[in-house]
């Protein structure tokens, strides 16, 4: 009897891990180790081509390093903490540290239906990009260490918790934000903004022009970003099924609205269409549809699209040439306006109540009440804008206390390929 009990005993921990397995679906986990590449293809090499086409020769160098670097840096501190404050405790502001270095996931543990390993890793990826969109706003004058330094502090005080408020079971878990409006886009659009102010212009803004110096590869690296806002977005469902299905249609057909939107709207204005505006006004609509797309339908991606090219179209020049802020790669205006267009639109689009341009159905909330989710959604862009500004502007103080932010004018007219890391981008 007591070696029958011993046994029972020795086979409990693999009947336990047995009906964990048996959570595991096998199709929703192959679409979100596909999506969790794709969405780390938006960084590497996505973004950092995006972004290295656009400032000038002698710093392109230093913008792929800071890609590069800020994938490496993040993972290791979403691995050893930022996890555990975005997905753990009960706290409504800020998560615990009871899952610091992933101590409470292991082979058996699930998150739905997929392994909790992969959804830790999936979420890694959108803390690798959320950062790594802010150095558009400070350009080809920051030093790396400060960027280093800047993006490590920022992912723990703000990216972490504010994942925790909307996607972690926080304060803001009423907010409609699928895949990153709040989380993603205007935290990064924000902080972008913030910084650029703090850093001041580049040497000769705006009056000399700044024009991107390989457009060749910025096409390509929004072509990369196009197609892994895929399993950006499709992803976010967390399951291979009609959400992620209706979800990256809607993300296609806003993509597509944004970039001919902004590309027709130049066309009529200055005369003549540019790659440049087509390719940012397909960020443009990709970033917008971002938090509605598990919610909304083909109709109301379709406006929220053409809107995102109308509206950052004109964000763009109201920042740089009537408020003369030098946000160099105009993450603000694209990502953080789209951000907050998109979170507020969706509290429109997701309703039952306008035919065709309905919610997509299918989604596990009640028919809403417009106005008062619209009051919701506001409530979290507010939130989320002023603890974005506020910390931000704090954490940049601090890393210019201790490393100082910015090169000297002399090392900014040599450029940072050399100074940052004595290589060129070109041997020209």
């Amino acid at each position: 009897m007591k070696k029958l009990l011993l046994t029972l005993l020795a086979l409990l921990p693999m009947t336990v891990l047995a009906e964990e397995a048996a959570k595991i679906d096998s199709g929703d986990t192959a679409w979100i180790l596909t999506s969790t590449a794709l969405v780390l293809f938006m960084t590497l090499p996505g973004l950092a081509l995006f972004y290295g086409g656009l400032v000038r020769t002698k710093n392109i160098l230093s913008v792929l390093m800071q890609c590069f670097a800020i994938a490496g840096i993040m993972s290791i501190l979403w691995f050893v903490v930022g996890y555990s404050i975005a997905f753990s405790g009960d706290n409504p502001y800020f998560g615990d540290f009871s899952n610091v270095m992933l101590s409470q996931v292991s082979m058996g543990t699930v998150n739905g239906t997929i392994p909790e390993s992969l959804f830790a890793m999936f979420q890694m990826t959108f803390a690798i990009i959320t950062p790594a969109l802010i150095v558009g706003g400070f350009a080809e004058r920051m030093r790396f260490s400060s960027v280093l330094l800047f993006s490590a502090i920022w992912l723990l005080v703000v990216y972490a918790p504010i994942t925790h408020w909307v996607w972690g079971g926080g304060w803001l878990g009423d907010v409609l934000d699928y895949a990153g409006g709040t989380v993603v886009h205007i935290t990064a659009g924000v902080a972008a903004l913030v910084a650029a102010i703090v850093l001041g212009p580049r040497n000769g803004f705006p009056s000399k022009p700044m024009p991107p110096h390989n457009m060749t590869m910025t096409i390509t690296g929004a072509a990369m970003l196009w197609v892994g806002w895929f399993g950006f977005n499709g992803g976010s469902a967390l399951a291979a099924g009609g959400d992620a299905a209706m979800a990256i249609l809607v993300t296609h057909i806003s993509a597509a609205a944004g970039a001919m939107t902004w590309m027709f709207y130049e066309w009529i204005k200055y005369g003549k269409p540019t790659a440049l505006g087509a390719v940012t006004g397909l960020i443009a609509g990709l970033g917008t549809i971002t938090p509605a797309s598990g919610f909304v339908g083909p109709a109301g991606a379709l406006v929220i699209g053409v809107s995102a090219g109308i509206i950052c179209f004109n964000a763009v020049i109201i920042i740089k040439q009537k408020l003369n802020i030098d946000d160099s790669l105009d993450v603000f205006p694209v990502h953080g306006v789209g951000g907050i267009l998109g979170t507020l639109m969706v509290a429109v689009f997701a309703s039952k109540e306008l035919g065709i341009f309905s919610g997509q159905g299918g989604w596990d909330r009640e028919a809403i009440v417009i106005a008062d989710q619209l009051q919701i959604q506001f409530t979290g862009v507010v939130a989320t804008v002023v603890y974005t500004a506020v910390a931000t502007y704090i954490i940049l103080k601090v890393v210019d206390a201790i490393t100082g932010l910015r090169v000297s004018t002399e090392e900014e007219q040599r450029g940072l390929d050399l100074v940052s890391h004595d290589e060129k981008g070109y041997d020209l």
